[in-house]
């Protein structure tokens, strides 16, 4: 990279989805895309499952046992927003995406153009506006395993871009030491974080990978309340919302420097976008006592295989 290269602004962009509307979420990013790139940023960042959204505190008629009609038209209704994998969404989203002339990176919800299993994933985009990989979940999280399938190791792709090497995974995955050593292992740089949990405690896990990865953490949440909900979701799903607090989600965007300081944020209890200037000779240095790939990794005695084979 030349001298400038080496210095990149990225944004993390802490919005709500339209819930359970694919069409109105694709818009409201293309806005926020626009946004992020006259604020600056190379690099754009959207939480977890935006598109069409996170579907925090619902049941979908689902206990042990037993599924009810409700939660079976809810999910029909969920699946039928989802996103698939070329299609006019992906389109839309890549047009923004050259008009701005940014790297982003996008939760969706992906369906295959046929079967009805759905997918939480991350998809990156390259300034030319074509998709340049996704990385599906590999282990949804208790209650989302009824609603997404697993990823595998085909989807777990550590992008080379001219600001650097790109890549992520997806909430809970980041308490996955073999996970992240994966995305160690091929050079990862701009670690990118969407997820769903606004614990304060989650702040440590971002911390975390920052110091044990010796990358720049970018950790993307949502801000969603329950007056963001469809009124016509049906009586069994307004019931489980009634028993959530108003605020489902209070974010905890983050963006946080190779050795684990704050950059930007954390941002609570609203919308917003944080940015940050990432300098890569910060990457080196942070290197300097502690490499996880290099002179800490000590190869004779772990070794990490990774299975790459498409599954799905």
């Amino acid at each position: 990279m030349t001298a400038s290269a080496r210095k990149v602004r990225v944004a993390v962009v802490q919005a709500a989805s339209v819930m359970f509307d694919r069409e109105a979420t694709v818009e409201k990013a293309v806005g926020l895309i626009a946004e992020a790139a006259a604020g600056g940023a190379r690099l754009v960042v959207f939480p977890e499952a935006l598109v069409p959204a996170y579907p925090r505190g619902l049941s979908f008629g689902s206990i042990v046992g037993n599924r009810s009609d409700e939660g079976r038209r809810i999910y029909a209704r969920y699946l039928n927003n989802a996103v698939v994998i070329p299609s006019p969404a992906t389109d839309r989203l890549g047009q923004a995406v050259r008009e701005a002339g940014v790297w982003l990176a996008i939760g969706v919800i992906e369906r295959e153009p046929a079967g009805g299993t759905l997918y939480c994933t991350l998809l990156y985009f390259g300034p030319d506006g074509a998709i340049l990989g996704k990385h599906r979940k590999l282990k949804p999280t208790a209650s989302e395993r009824l609603i997404w399938g697993e990823g595998d190791g085909s989807t777990m792709p550590v992008l080379e871009t001219k600001i650097g090497r790109i890549g992520g995974l997806i909430c809970w995955e980041n308490y996955m030491p073999l996970a992240r050593a994966a995305l160690y292992q091929k050079g990862i740089e701009l670690y990118l974080a969407p997820t769903a949990d606004a614990r304060e405690r989650w702040q440590a896990t971002m911390r975390h990978v920052a110091l044990e990865g010796r990358c720049f953490v970018l950790a993307c949440n949502q801000y969603t309340t329950k007056s963001m909900y469809p009124t016509d979701l049906g009586p069994e799903a307004l019931s489980d919302l009634e028993q959530q607090p108003e605020v489902l989600c209070r974010g905890g965007s983050a963006i946080i420097s190779p050795l684990g300081d704050y950059l930007a944020g954390p941002l609570y209890d609203g919308e917003g976008i944080l940015y940050a200037d990432l300098d890569h000779d910060d990457l080196a240095a942070s290197r300097f006592d502690f490499d996880p790939v290099g002179h800490y990794a000590r190869p004779d005695v772990f070794t990490l295989t990774l299975d790459e084979t498409a599954r799905w």
